[in-house]
């Protein structure tokens, strides 16, 4: 089965962040593992069935996130068959409009303790590369957004599975950029994301 990099859209804020990112994450899957990809990013409405149908969902952004209550039920239904969302802050900021509202919107729909700090020795930091922690990024390091480095990342578990992953590092940003340019970083920051694919294909 091909991996699809499929984006949620959502009508209250600014979803369609770091557009290169998609392309660049799957070129490393390409680059580091056998796993067959469809080369080009999908766009899925969070209101919208078809995103039941995809293993993989990522939603980003910096604004408001307000689900309608088909978009809660889709999401619901979603995580709780077995759905992959992987949901990423790019404010990197604990207290920001992004993460207060994502977070609300998560307790409406799982509970208030649905969404828990993730270990780090959790399999997902050796699905592929190893990690003793989530990687930081230089917006985190550069002193932006809440000017703290997040030493965990969050996750909402259904029957000892991630269903959703929650980062406030912003690896969105971190990873936006053309693929060619990798080959100037001393460290492909790509990598991380490579282990969140295979471990939400695998898992």
């Amino acid at each position: 089965m091909k991996f699809v990099f499929t984006r949620l859209q959502y009508d209250s804020g600014d979803w369609d962040v770091d557009q290169r990112m998609p392309s660049n994450l799957l070129n490393s899957l390409i680059e580091y593992t056998t796993i067959p990809v469809e080369t080009e990013e999908r766009v899925v409405s969070v209101r919208d069935a078809k995103m039941l149908e995809a293993p993989f969902t990522y939603l980003a952004g910096h604004k408001l996130v307000e689900f309608d209550t088909r978009a809660k039920r889709n999401l619901e239904r979603y995580v709780t068959n077995g759905g992959f969302l992987f949901v990423d802050d790019c404010n990197h900021d604990v207290d920001g409009l992004f993460a207060r509202s994502f977070e609300a919107q998560v307790a409406e729909i799982f509970g208030s303790n649905a969404l828990a700090k993730l270990p780090n020795h959790h399999p997902l930091y050796t699905s592929f590369f190893e990690f003793d922690e989530p990687p930081t990024t230089s917006f985190e390091l550069n002193g932006w957004g809440d000017d703290l480095v997040h030493d965990y990342l969050k996750a909402i578990e259904v029957d000892g599975r991630i269903a959703v992953l929650y980062s406030n590092k912003d690896y969105g940003c971190e990873w936006d950029y053309d693929y060619r340019n990798k080959r100037w970083l001393a460290q492909d920051n790509t990598k991380f994301g490579v282990n969140i694919v295979v471990y939400a294909m695998t898992a």
